[in-house]
């Protein structure tokens, strides 16, 4: 499993008690192991910070809220994930408002995704506002 350096590994300890919204529903419904599957949540990966991360299906999650279209952003999100799929691991990006609508859902697809990925193509292409397959 990938970590990170002790600076790292605090922050993550921190973001783990100041999570978004979005991410504490995500949670509330990912850490009942949806198929079976382990999250770990604020997840430390070399130098980033992954959302959530799914070690079996070596898979990160990251929750997108508006501010990831904004800026430098979108190039830093690029540059991360690069990073990520070097490491072997699949970063699957979700719009933060997909998960206000309907976190249940949202982690039932994420679950089906981690275990049944896609043949081609990767998580990272925004969709409708930063969000991504999977659809339910």
């Amino acid at each position: 499993m990938i970590h990170g350096p002790k600076s790292t590994q605090r922050k993550a300890a921190i973001l783990r008690k100041t999570m978004s919204l979005p991410e504490v529903l995500l949670w509330k419904e990912l850490r009942h192991r949806p198929e079976g599957l382990k999250f770990r949540r604020q997840h430390p990966a070399g130098r980033y910070i992954l959302d959530f991360y799914c070690a079996a299906a070596k898979l990160g999650i990251e929750v997108d809220g508006h501010v990831h279209n904004t800026g430098d952003r979108p190039q830093t999100d690029t540059h991360r994930r690069l990073w990520l799929e070097n490491q072997g691991i699949r970063v699957l990006r979700i719009a933060a408002a997909r998960v206000l609508a309907d976190p249940v859902a949202t982690a039932e697809a994420i679950a089906r995704y981690a275990k049944n990925p896609p043949l081609t193509g990767d998580g990272d292409h925004p969709k409708g506002g930063g969000g991504v397959a999977p659809e339910t």
